[in-house]
């Protein structure tokens, strides 16, 4: 299994544009095989920063994920509305595997 932590820099000002597009995407991730976690919207602390959280049962099924996504209508439309409110400034992708008991 491998897991993305992706940490945003958003608008501070399009928290709800962010959250909206937020939802989209977890269902999305779920319909292509992953597992979402959720994504964390600012509460104390920077109010510009919010991450998610998905796993894949291997980095070969995320990069098929990700391949599909770029000619999913639903993902295109939540790339779209990102792109559309400006809500996103910036993100980083990183990849972690669990250590299990």
């Amino acid at each position: 299994m491998i897991t993305c932590h992706v940490r945003y820099i958003i608008d501070a000002n399009l928290v709800s544009e962010f959250e909206t597009y937020a939802k989209m995407w977890i269902p999305l991730v779920e319909r292509f095989g992953g597992t979402h976690h959720g994504y964390f919207l600012p509460g104390e602390g920077a109010n510009n920063v919010a991450l998610a959280l998905f796993s894949f049962p291997s980095l070969a099924a995320y990069e098929t994920y990700r391949a599909e996504s770029q000619q999913d209508p639903e993902c295109q439309a939540a790339f779209a509305y990102a792109a559309k409110t400006r809500c996103i400034v910036s993100y980083e992708r990183s990849f972690f595997r669990p250590v299990l008991r």
